[in-house]
């Protein structure tokens, strides 16, 4: 998805990347409201496409145990993507109450995947790892669209659950 080109886009310091080249957030799929890619959700996304299918191919549970986490800065970095230092400058000039409520979503969703790959790590019954799998995509679903939404502008930052009561919660089931 390609967002609107906005006058008022918030512009990455001019050290951070190539002004010459002519680079605007838009053009990275950067919103320009929040400062912020979706792009950073294809970890997540990936994690539950393998936790969905792990029930029908088990075979897959090795690519989930594979899953490493990493900050929003982080996955950037190692991208290949050529905007990938004006996604981190956004990053880092976004509004910071914006910024915190995509990390504490972030690290939320990533303490919900490793408990999940710690419990499947040990000889689990391929009943056991599907009721797994379930349990975290039923946690992580909302917690990736709740960011999609911060990322996008359209949450409201006043309501987010912290990590802690997520676990708890999700150990209560």
């Amino acid at each position: 998805m390609k967002y609107q080109n906005s006058a008022d886009a918030v512009q990455a310091p001019d050290d951070t990347f190539d002004i010459a080249a002519g680079l605007r957030l838009s053009d990275a799929n950067i919103h320009p409201e929040t400062g912020l890619a979706t792009d950073y959700l294809n970890r997540f996304n990936e994690a539950v496409m393998l936790l969905d299918m792990l029930a029908s191919c088990p075979e897959f549970r090795a690519d989930f145990l594979a899953w490493k986490p990493m900050s929003y800065r982080e996955h950037f970095r190692a991208s290949h993507l050529k905007t990938r230092d004006l996604a981190i400058a956004a990053y880092d000039t976004a509004d910071p109450n914006v910024r915190n409520t995509l990390d504490t979503l972030a690290v939320t969703m990533t303490i919900v995947l490793e408990a999940t790959r710690a419990a499947m790590d040990a000889d689990r019954r391929l009943d056991t790892i599907a009721a797994l799998a379930e349990n975290a995509t039923t946690w992580l679903k909302p917690l990736i669209a709740r960011a999609g939404a911060v990322i996008n502008g359209e949450a409201d930052l006043t309501d987010a659950p912290s990590p802690q009561a997520v676990v708890d919660q999700l150990m209560k089931r």
